[in-house]
C-alpha cells in the first residue's frame, strides 16, 4: 500500500503536512529560527546525515519556507527564512511550549526562548479575544470558509442553517 499523497488533498493543513510532516523538516526550521544558515551548521546541530539534510533543505526551498542564497565572490551558499518560513514561527513556539510541558523530564525545557528587547521569556502564543480573555477548545465553532466545497459546507454549515431555521420559526 502506497502512502497517502497529502499534496493532492483539498485541506491546507493536510497539504502543509506534505512539507512539514517530513521527518526532520520542523527540526531544520527550528535550527533556522535559532540562527543556523549554513549546511554545516544544520548538519552539526541536528546530527543528521548529509543526504537527508540536503533533501530536506531542497524541499523547504522548493516550498518557499527557506531561500538558498549565494553570497558574492564565490562564497558558500546560505539558507534564509522567507516570509512563509517566518510565519511558521508562532506555530513552532506553540509546538515547543506543548513539548516542554508534556515531553520533558523533571529538569524542564532544554532551551528557553527570550525576547532580545525585553529579556522576557517568549511564551506559548495565547489564543485570546479582543478583551484579553482566553479562548479554549470548548469555545470553538467551525464554519465553512470561502474556499469550502459542498462537503465542508454540509458538514459545518448544516447545523448553522438548521439552528437559524428553527429560530426563525419561533420569531
Amino acid at each position: 500500500m502506497s502512502p497517502t499523497d497529502f499534496t493532492s488533498m483539498a485541506c491546507p493543513v493536510a497539504r502543509s503536512m506534505a512539507v512539514l510532516g517530513e521527518r526532520w523538516a520542523i527540526l531544520v526550521l527550528r535550527e533556522a529560527f535559532y540562527g543556523c544558515t549554513r549546511f554545516d551548521e544544520f548538519e552539526r546541530h541536528l546530527g543528521i546525515a548529509p543526504n537527508i539534510l540536503s533533501a530536506r533543505l531542497k524541499t523547504l526551498v522548493a516550498h518557499g519556507l527557506l531561500e538558498r542564497v549565494t553570497p558574492g565572490q564565490g562564497g558558500r551558499h546560505v539558507y534564509h527564512l522567507t516570509g512563509k518560513g517566518r510565519d511558521f514561527f508562532p506555530a513552532y513556539v506553540a509546538l515547543k511550549a506543548w513539548a516542554d510541558r508534556w515531553m520533558t523530564d523533571e529538569k524542564g525545557p532544554l532551551t528557553i526562548l527570550q525576547d532580545r528587547r525585553s529579556g522576557e521569556e517568549i511564551a506559548n502564543p495565547a489564543l485570546c479575544r479582543a478583551d484579553g480573555s482566553a479562548i479554549t477548545l470548548d469555545d470553538l465553532r467551525v464554519l465553512p470558509g470561502p474556499g469550502a466545497g459542498n462537503s465542508l459546507k454540509r458538514r459545518f454549515g448544516q447545523a448553522e442553517a438548521e439552528t437559524a431555521g428553527k429560530e426563525d420559526e419561533h420569531v
